[in-house]
């Protein structure tokens, strides 16, 4: 199949057709918005330039500001607490469930103080986070679902996405679909969905949930008054939004091929007893971005497993990233200057033996590529998987 099809183009097509004037622009923007929202299930979704800026979004519509906290997974991509030092809060990691791997409720729980102001899930490598528990430990505190990895995934029968305040998805060039660059930020509060849609659009008061665009009258009024607010110009770019429309309709499509490849992985993964698969809940289905499995061998190494998985034919095994608070900017604390809004008694937190689960997975973590979209090419990783299998014995 192919990844990039004949919808895609002919979407993009529409919008370089148009030459980007005035009148057309975000056109592609609202058709991809309205499309992706009903997908998900939520009321609104509105188009970003990437799904970082989504979720700094959310902490700015939610009035999180500095010297406000906001606990994190630390097993997962940087963005995700990145985006909380853009808003000028404090990061509070809370560990991670050793079987499922996903943020945990009850560490979550022991996390929460009087200046917690926001939760951020993430639904790792696609499965779902526990969202009944979660929202049982947060209580009134707001909820932001980071599905960057996870369209599609179910959680009780319904795609996640609904179960935050916020749900925030990315299009960059690996997820499961793609624009490139690219993000949605989702939501069913109208209230929010219009705060959102001020902070990124330059703060102007003619935008709302639903309208992304200043009309031409208002805009030729020398005497139009159009920051409301301050805001960033974060908005989605419409080559962007005509892939991301292309893209959702074709989900189901995208999605299945990911996880057939990830069944092929299965398969060969259960003739072994030393590479665990992660684990769901059982009301929820996974989305497999990646096949990812623990290394349960400690004769050799992590790197070992995959310079042999190369050898055999393998393209390589993504490894999990760096605990958050491991990385350099925040054990040299080069934060631009916002280390002045975390207190010190979080910054000493920031070192080895904070979240035990997540630092106990996170060196053991293989996942595999399951954005095959040729057959030939993804049964040629499993033929690799198994000699690989073979050759340490099974």
């Amino acid at each position: 199949m192919k990844r990039i099809g004949r919808l895609e183009k002919k979407y993009v097509r529409e919008v370089l057709n148009s030459e980007f004037r005035s009148s057309k622009s975000a056109y592609m923007v609202s058709r991809s918005e309205k499309f992706f929202s009903s997908y998900i299930g939520t009321n609104f979704a509105i188009g970003f330039v990437n799904g970082t800026a989504t979720l700094h979004t959310a902490l700015e519509s939610l009035g999180v500001k500095a010297g406000d906290e906001v606990i994190v997974p630390p097993l997962t991509m940087a963005a995700t607490c990145l985006s909380v030092l853009q808003a000028n809060a404090t990061p509070v990691f809370a560990d991670v469930d050793i079987e499922t791997w996903q943020i945990s409720p009850e560490s979550v729980k022991r996390k929460i103080t009087p200046k917690t102001r926001a939760i951020i899930s993430v639904a790792l490598y696609g499965g779902s986070p526990d969202y009944y528990e979660l929202r049982r430990a947060a209580g009134n505190i707001p909820l932001i679902e980071d599905n960057a990895e996870a369209v599609g995934t179910t959680y009780d029968g319904q795609k996640i996405g609904g179960f935050g305040e916020f749900s925030s998805y990315s299009f960059q060039s690996s997820k499961h679909l793609t624009s490139g660059e690219g993000g949605m930020l989702c939501t069913n509060s109208m209230e929010l969905a219009d705060t959102a849609r001020k902070i990124q659009s330059l703060g102007y008061k003619g935008v709302s949930s639903t309208q992304g665009k200043i009309s031409k009258s208002e805009i030729q009024n020398p005497n139009y008054q159009r920051h409301e607010v301050l805001g960033w110009n974060y908005r989605m770019p419409e080559i962007a939004a005509a892939l991301v429309l292309a893209q959702t309709h074709r989900a189901n499509e995208l999605v299945n091929r990911r996880t057939k490849i990830a069944d092929l992985f299965f398969n060969e993964v259960n003739k072994c007893d030393w590479l665990k698969p992660q684990s769901i809940y059982p009301n929820s289905t996974h989305s497999y971005w990646a096949f990812p499995v623990l290394l349960g061998r400690d004769d050799f190494s992590w790197e070992i497993f995959v310079e042999k998985f190369k050898f055999f034919g393998g393209k390589g095994i993504y490894a999990a990233w760096l605990l958050n608070y491991s990385e350099p900017l925040f054990t040299n604390r080069n934060l631009l200057n916002r280390e002045e809004f975390i207190s010190q008694e979080n910054q000493k937190e920031y070192k080895k033996g904070l979240c035990p689960n997540a630092e106990f997975l996170q060196p053991r973590i293989l996942a595999f590529r399951t954005n095959e979209w040729n057959k030939k090419s993804a049964h040629s990783q499993i033929k690799a998987l198994a000699k690989t299998i073979k050759y340490f014995g099974n």
